[in-house]
């Protein structure tokens, strides 16, 4: 898989979206919902900003996510083991490989891209939360070296008030 940062944003829309539908029905969704979250908006601003990557097989893409550093304000109260402020970590956003795809360690090698990136750019940690119940993401997270935080009632667009299990991985 090669990992390029994204430079359409429709594409990267349309990729969701069809991860969105190949999920339905399935033992795990993670609620996304087309147009709520991932948000147009939000993915043409992560596009624009150059922190949407696209992870693809030939020109196929196969996974994507955001890096940044934005984050829930819930973030802040959190039991992190370190305290840091917002511009010394990474956050992990919307990472998906589209079930055609799974179990080839898709999802993997674009957690260590982000890795990469935060020990490029100098970062003390990268963040991220799970909904609580993704199954595939709380095996994933561990086995790419994060630990496991705290689960915390978190509020987002698509889901309203949820638990979600917070992990972070110190450089």
């Amino acid at each position: 898989m090669i990992i390029t940062t994204a430079t359409d944003w429709q594409e990267m829309r349309l990729f969701y979206h069809s991860v969105i539908d190949a999920l339905q029905g399935a033992k795990y969704h993670p609620m996304w919902q087309k147009d709520i979250y991932p948000a147009p908006e939000d993915i043409k601003a992560a596009v624009e900003a150059g922190t949407m990557f696209a992870g693809r097989v030939e020109d196929e893409i196969v996974g994507a996510m955001v890096v940044n550093q934005r984050c829930n304000p819930e973030y802040y109260d959190a039991p992190w083991s370190r305290k840091l402020e917002q511009k010394e970590f990474l956050v992990i956003h919307t990472l998906c490989v589209h079930p055609r795809f799974a179990r080839k360690g898709y999802a993997k090698e674009l957690v260590n891209y982000g890795l990469g990136l935060a020990k490029t750019a100098g970062m003390k940690s990268v963040r991220l939360d799970v909904l609580e119940g993704n199954i595939p993401a709380e095996k994933l997270y561990p086995s790419a070296g994060f630990e496991y935080v705290d689960t915390v009632r978190l509020f987002y667009e698509d889901t309203g008030w949820m638990n979600f299990k917070l992990y972070e991985f110190n450089m």
